[in-house]
């Protein structure tokens, strides 16, 4: 399998995501990968932050997590985006970091990238699928190569499996409702081996 190249990058504002992508990181490397786990830039005021304990509290704990750039997008052969929803689409952090690659796009850098998505949002049906796929419309435009778990793996008839992306609810007092694990985790290895494959055919 050919040595793997992949980027995981997320936003979350009080841990949910950030956890899954960590999930992630654990099972990609457990495929032989070279995983790096990014964050985008927070916009949001401090005000808004600080209104928050739990949202301040994982700002402080995540400082020295790496800001994802241009060149981690141009370095990996694999992105996988774990963001909570946002009115059924992806939050303004997010949306912001993938505008501002318009110079990687415009030269083809972005072109045959393996991407999947992971999302969370505070009810069963408060718009995950939806932003998985607002995050695939735009992958698209980059030319990248969508791997959507599917219904791949008897876990993904579990709490979290669907066929967009791993999705997990979050209550009310921040923690995940299900335990989506090892949907994340198989989502992850898929990625990788797809990757692998398609960086294979490349060499």
């Amino acid at each position: 399998m050919a040595n793997v190249n992949l980027a995981i990058i997320y936003y979350s504002s009080t841990g949910t995501n950030y956890q899954l992508a960590q999930w992630a990181e654990a099972a990609a490397k457990d495929a032989g990968a070279e995983v790096k786990v990014l964050k985008v830039p927070e916009l949001a005021p401090d005000e808004a932050i600080d209104s928050n304990p739990a949202w301040r509290a994982h700002v402080d704990a995540t400082k020295d997590v790496p800001i994802a750039t241009s060149d981690d997008i141009e370095w990996a052969d694999a992105l996988i985006f774990s963001v909570p929803t946002r009115f059924g689409n992806v939050p303004s952090q997010m949306k912001q970091f993938l505008d501002t690659q318009g110079g990687l796009w415009a030269s083809g850098k972005t072109v045959n990238k393996v991407v999947s998505a992971m999302t969370s949002a505070q009810n069963p049906h408060g718009g995950q699928e939806a932003t998985v796929l607002a995050l695939y419309t735009s992958m698209m435009h980059w030319g990248t190569i969508l791997v959507p778990p599917g219904y791949s793996d008897p876990v993904l008839f579990g709490a979290g499996g669907n066929p967009y992306g791993t999705s997990v609810s979050q209550g009310q007092d921040g923690k995940m409702v299900e335990d989506v694990e090892g949907a994340v985790k198989h989502q992850a290895k898929r990625t990788v081996e797809v990757a692998s494959w398609v960086k294979k055919g490349k060499q």
